[in-house]
């Protein structure tokens, strides 16, 4: 994320520019908008969730299948890290 572009910092001076009331108000809008987005997001995240499960693309495993697929994932991608060093103390 970027907050030290010219733009952005506009923004800020634009906005500190303002009364407290003004940045309170503004505040509360960004505050409802940003919630909306995120909604919106998540209702499309769950749509293409729906349709991936319909379309068989979803696959099913129990807790212990997941859990057994992640040590082999950080096994693969850090077989010498401290994880590994770690688990072995115990």
């Amino acid at each position: 994320m970027v907050l030290n572009t010219p733009k952005f910092q506009q923004a800020i001076e634009t906005v500190e520019a303002l009364s407290i009331d003004e940045q309170a108000v503004l505040l509360e809008i960004l505050h409802k908008r940003l919630l909306q987005q995120q909604h919106e997001q998540l209702l499309q995240e769950a749509i293409a969730a729906e349709q991936d499960d319909a379309q068989g693309n979803v696959k099913s495993d129990s807790a212990g299948d997941f859990l057994a697929e992640v040590d082999n994932f950080l096994l693969r991608i850090a077989p010498r890290s401290k994880f590994r060093k770690a688990e072995s103390t115990f």
